[in-house]
């Protein structure tokens, strides 16, 4: 299923996301090199509908069309069908962002492609690894690490004041990568948008003339910690606009990043029904009774939390999840 060269594909820097799947046909992965030969690893579109990596790469290579990059690069682009689809992955596939070594899922052609990429780069001992990512739902950029250490946490807090620390889901990019080199997500808002791929676009350049990552704990940063993931069983209906099983709320979708004090009302339920979310912690255990309480219609908040990537889209909800709920940290 992998492709890999050492060239830039004829057509790529002119091509749109949706193209990638004519132009390429299957996940490709790109060497190219430059003035420091370890490699900064950059992933993208391992969501179909995420496009912002992808543009920013773009830009990255032309700007350096005519001279030398600063660094070796080594370049995956992930999910092309879906891309062409417009999706974050078709219903037939996998989650290209839950399928890396450590994932908890069947081995499949698409878990081996994953291990290949990641022996791959292993052995090339790269300087950095970066994926980048889009929300569905509106949430402030931040870049995540999977381990606190203090390189991962400088490059992250070299994309802004804000750093997300998580160890679940499982199978992520960032998370298999974090064993041989430092390596960050980078969440650049909604797809679509320009400020996303410029923030991305500046923040690769950056990495890419750096010589070597800081062992100092950045002091501007504001670090939390995913402590649990929401999500709506699969034989409950939920709609913000309409009649369903539970009611979601649209004043929540822009309250990402704030905290959410005991006794808020997170969603609704019809009352003659036992419809609930369900929260898993880091551990993939039920703690649903410990975060919400449950009675009259109302699921309301039983300790405080701070939201991210909350979003009432349906199929991100129903490929994904609801929300994640986090906690501030401070470590330093």
């Amino acid at each position: 299923m992998l492709n890999e060269t050492d060239i830039i594909p004829e057509g790529l820097l002119e091509a749109e996301a949706t193209e990638l799947l004519d132009l390429l046909g299957s996940p490709t992965l790109i060497h190219l090199q430059g003035e420091m030969p370890e490699p900064l690893f950059i992933s993208t579109l391992l969501h179909g509908n995420e496009t912002t990596g992808f543009y920013a790469v773009k830009r990255l290579l032309q700007a350096y069309a005519d001279k030398p990059l600063p660094r070796a690069v080594s370049i995956l682009i992930g999910n092309v069908e879906a891309a062409a689809a417009e999706q974050r992955r078709l219903d037939t596939q996998n989650d290209y962002n839950r399928i890396w070594p450590g994932t908890p899922h069947d081995d499949c052609n698409e878990t081996d492609m994953m291990q290949t990429v990641t022996h791959i780069m292993r052995k090339r001992k790269p300087f950095a690894s970066i994926d980048i990512h889009n929300n569905t739902g509106m949430n402030p950029h931040y870049a995540c690490v999977n381990i606190l250490n203090p390189h991962c946490i400088q490059l992250a807090g070299m994309f802004g004041n804000t750093v997300v620390y998580f160890t679940s889901p499982k199978g992520v990019q960032s998370a298999a990568f974090s064993d041989f080199c430092p390596a960050v997500v980078l969440e650049c808002g909604q797809s679509g948008q320009a400020d996303g791929v410029t923030h991305s676009y500046r923040y690769l350049e950056s990495v890419l003339n750096l010589e070597k990552l800081s062992s100092e704990h950045p002091a501007h940063i504001n670090l939390y910690h995913t402590v649990a993931r929401v999500t709506i069983p699969e034989i409950y209906s939920f709609s913000a606009d309409k009649e369903a099983d539970i009611r979601l709320l649209h004043e929540l979708e822009k309250r990402n990043f704030d905290k959410i004090e005991t006794g808020t009302t997170f969603a609704g339920y019809q009352p003659d029904s036992d419809a609930n979310l369900v929260v898993t912690n880091e551990s993939n255990e039920d703690v649903t009774d410990e975060f919400f309480d449950h009675q009259d219609g109302d699921i309301t908040l039983k300790k405080d939390v701070t939201l991210s990537m909350y979003t009432i889209n349906e199929r991100a909800i129903r490929q994904d999840c609801l929300c994640y709920l986090m906690e501030q940290i401070h470590i330093g």
